[in-house]
């Protein structure tokens, strides 16, 4: 008896199997050729002859070798879209912290209409409040860019 994850499942909606283990062990040495540019482990798994079904040969190991490793390279063309979106989805949160300084007055302002001796405590505290705010959305600000220029 197989334990239930090595043996071949049926996706329920698309009627195909799904992977194996050996075919996932595959595509996450794959997956970490690409992360790690130059990895050791993963080309000497990708160019083994268990993975490839095949006997390897003196002369042309170095042949398979490069076959093997097609489309490995790390990625040239850099997706400039996706951290636009990234930086854009980020900076959503400084009209949260503009939002946040607008109720923030709008609650100094209530407070001191129903008890103007307390006024200077208020306004301490307010300031205060704001300068948390400002600080987040400082920090809003450099994750976004972060963002928008990492590769």
């Amino acid at each position: 008896l197989k334990p239930f994850w090595l043996k071949p499942r049926r996706h329920p909606k698309l009627a195909i199997d799904t992977p194996s283990h050996s075919t996932m062990a595959i595509f996450q040495a794959i997956r970490a050729a690409r992360i790690v540019p130059g990895s050791a482990v993963a080309c000497r798994l990708l160019s083994t002859a268990s993975v490839a079904g095949q006997a390897p040969a003196a002369a042309s190991s170095m042949s398979q070798r490069k076959t093997a490793l097609v489309g490995l390279e790390p990625l040239g063309k850099r997706n400039a879209g996706v951290s636009v979106l990234g930086c854009a989805i980020a900076m959503v949160a400084v009209g949260g912290c503009a939002q946040g300084i607008g109720q923030l007055f709008a609650a100094l302002v209530v407070g001191m209409a129903r008890n103007p001796s307390m006024k200077e405590d208020l306004f301490t505290y307010t300031l205060i409040g704001m300068g948390f705010l400002e600080f987040l959305a400082i920090v809003v600000i450099l994750i976004a860019g972060l963002l928008l220029y990492s590769e």
